[in-house]
């Protein structure tokens, strides 16, 4: 592998992008590649490919809203549904709350039918009761007589009085978010409690209580929103529909996948995420040490790890069962004809019968998955850690090393972002590290898997090379005693090696969304062309024949 001074100096040349890991036939020192291996056209790409990629990866297909944001979204909501409705803002928020926040929703139901939404609602246009001018009202659940001016109704006309409506507002409040679809007191009424009437019979607890619900509601009923699921954030996310990215990025550092809300898991699909994520947490991993590293009791049935080297086992008590681990069989039965303490004459020659053939199977897969598995894991774990390690690393360059750096170096902060840089992309690189592994867990393929295999350890490489120079090089500088010559050629190869690993990263993410097309179609270019030499070779042969034919006529 060349040098990291090597590829430094490719850097210097404009091409260092295109050319990191290809099998380009460029003169730069980035080109690892022999002559006689193949390529596998993963990087290599015209200039137009690479704007494209640039692109799509730069746009912003999400807003993070934080909770004056929200509010102010929700308002414009409900005055544009009041306003084209001619309806108060209490109505037009029944009706969000009905239809989940859809404006075009609530717009196309009202002017469709505005009759039959306003009965499924609640929004009633004329009371279902009437009362007499002059006489008292009784109250209709403390039953008392009051005033005509001491009771409220809605617009069903049913009275209460100023007390019953503040204790049913505030119970419903205290049981929960319900209180958003509150309907009249009386049994069987349709008709919807607005905002209107919480603001004036709720206490200043229950008021906050309620808005914030509200406020949630239009979070949690919106398709095209979702919370932020960071611990304590507050913040909440705005997607945009029309792409195949779901990764985001809240302003608490939280990144996750807007369609799962799992951690941000490109390239790997939500379904596979889920998959992994069970299979880490199932109890089938513990079942498959047991299958492959123990044995049942021939008495009691409980499995038994052996962990000396004799193959006299004595069951734990109450059982206390003294058998032998290669045959099950009783140990009274084993002697010096059997061969002894170490070997066991019966187990070998049962096993040449056959007896033994399909539990020794079954142990034997149970430990070939138990293996793969933690091959995959471990490695998994390890990225993980690696990157948690690596966002504690930057945190700390932000609050000391940057500052001490700029001190010692003689250079503005503003002028070592490039450190700030390295370090953000080894983190993203680390996430996407983490999760091809489970990408390779669940890949069938064997061609394929010899190309991701390729792919992922490229990558593994050029990471470990980029996290190697800002975490150790960068030391030499914070404990020099003065200015370096040297820290503008540090400056210029972290630089590179930043811009090289984030290319060779998008397109590893390229290529595994895609499936690893590339393999298909190079074996689909790879049979076209045996097929064609073929049928070369065949006719070629009749046109010799032929020219030789025509060649003799001549003559």
């Amino acid at each position: 592998m060349d040098s990291e001074d090597d590829l430094l100096g490719a850097h210097d040349m404009e091409s260092g992008e295109d050319d990191f890991y290809s099998g380009g036939g460029s003169d730069d020192d980035y080109n690892e590649t022999d002559g006689d291996e193949p390529d596998y056209g993963f990087v290599e790409e015209d200039v137009d490919d690479s704007v494209m990629i640039a692109s799509h990866r730069s746009q912003i297909n999400y807003v993070v809203l934080k909770e004056e944001d929200i509010r102010r979204l929700q308002m414009d909501d409900i005055g544009r549904v009041s306003m084209v409705l001619s309806i108060s803002e209490a109505e037009a928020s029944i009706l969000l709350l009905h239809y989940h926040w859809s404006v075009s929703k609530v717009h196309d139901e009202w002017f469709a039918d505005e009759e039959r939404v306003r009965k499924a609602v609640g929004i009633l246009e004329r009371p279902v009761v009437s009362t007499l001018d002059g006489r008292e009202l009784t109250c209709g659940i403390c039953f008392e007589p009051f005033q005509r001016e001491e009771v409220v109704s809605l617009a069903c006309g049913h009275p209460f009085c100023s007390t019953c409506w503040t204790g049913y507002i505030s119970t419903t409040i205290n049981d929960g978010p319900g209180c958003l679809m509150l309907k009249c007191p009386e049994p069987s009424c349709p008709a919807a409690v607005g905002q209107d009437m919480f603001e004036k019979f709720a206490s200043k607890e229950d008021k906050e209580k309620y808005y914030k619900y509200f406020l949630r509601s239009y979070i949690e009923d919106n398709r095209k929103m979702k919370w932020c699921p960071a611990p304590g954030c507050e913040n909440a996310i705005e997607f945009t529909a029309g792409t195949s990215n779901y990764d985001v990025s809240c302003s608490c550092s939280r990144s996750f996948c807007w369609n799962c809300t799992e951690e941000a898991h490109r390239p790997v699909d939500c379904h596979t995420v889920a998959q992994w994520i069970r299979k880490n947490s199932a109890e089938s991993e513990n079942m498959n040490w047991i299958l492959a590293n123990s044995k049942p009791c021939p008495k009691c049935k409980r499995p038994i790890e052996k962990n000396h080297g004799c193959m006299h086992m004595t069951c734990t008590p109450p059982c206390k069962y003294e058998f032998c681990w290669l045959c099950l069989n009783a140990w009274t039965a084993h002697g010096e004809r059997t061969g002894g303490f170490y070997a066991c004459n019966r187990y070998e020659s049962a096993k040449q019968e056959g007896l033994y053939d399909e539990a020794e199977k079954r142990r034997e897969m149970a430990k070939n998955s138990l293996e793969r598995y933690t091959h995959y894991y471990e490695r998994w774990a390890s990225n993980q850690t690696s990157r948690q390690k690596a966002v504690e690393d930057l945190q700390k360059a932000q609050l000391e090393k940057l500052e001490k750096l700029s001190d010692i170096q003689c250079t503005p902060e503003s002028q070592l972002k490039f450190i700030t840089e390295a370090w953000l992309q080894i983190i993203e690189c680390r996430r996407v590290l983490k999760w091809t592994y489970a990408y390779g867990y669940y890949l069938p393929d064997h061609d394929k898997k010899q190309f991701f295999e390729y792919l992922q350890g490229e990558a593994e490489s050029g990471l470990e090379r980029l996290h190697k120079c800002v975490e150790k090089e960068l030391e030499v500088f914070l404990n020099a005693e003065g200015s370096s010559d040297n820290f503008n050629h540090f400056r210029t190869k972290l630089t590179g090696l930043t811009s090289i690993t984030k290319t060779y990263f998008e397109n590893l993410v390229k290529a595994l969304e895609n499936g690893l097309a590339d393999v298909d179609a190079t074996q689909g270019a790879s049979s076209k062309s045996t097929s064609s030499k073929s049928s070369k070779t065949k006719g070629g042969g009749k046109g010799k024949g032929s020219y030789k034919s025509k060649n003799s006529d001549g003559n």
